[in-house]
């Protein structure tokens, strides 16, 4: 299995990452966050993630810089600030994983958001299961909870 492993931030990414080496999956953390705001955090996020993967764990980590406010803004106020989450952030972050999986060799793909108890599992396991179908993909779901 080669796995690309959209991650949110750090944090979210520890048991994340341990649990896939656990089971023998060493994934490609995958940094593409277009909807964190405001700028301060994203950097703080990015920066974060940057650090603990290159000096602490010794993990590939693929970086796509788009701080996209404009885009959020619009699609945010266009679909609603209260389903952000099914209708934007989680497509988005999906869609774009997905498809530099596919481009980049690839057969996999999962995020760190599956550790948060906040974010919507059976949505981001319906919506990761069908995009990676779209390119071709498996989806592996987690129920990475337990450790949040």
């Amino acid at each position: 299995m080669k796995l690309l492993l959209h991650t949110c931030c750090a944090p979210c990414s520890v048991y994340c990452i341990e649990s896939l080496r656990n089971e023998g999956i060493e994934p490609v953390l995958y940094w593409y966050n277009p909807n964190i705001h405001p700028y301060t955090e994203y950097k703080a996020r990015r920066d974060t993630l940057k650090e603990y993967s290159e000096k602490m764990i010794k993990i590939n980590a693929i970086f796509e810089e788009e701080y996209g406010l404009r885009e959020f803004c619009k699609n945010v106020c266009t679909n609603g600030l209260e389903n952000r989450c099914e209708n934007y952030c989680y497509k988005v972050r999906l869609e774009k994983t997905a498809k530099y999986a596919k481009e980049n060799g690839y057969d996999t793909i999962s995020t760190t958001l599956l550790i948060s108890p906040y974010q919507k599992h059976d949505v981001l396991k319906k919506m990761g299961e069908e995009i990676a179908k779209k390119y071709g993909l498996e989806f592996l779901y987690r129920d990475f909870r337990i450790r949040f």
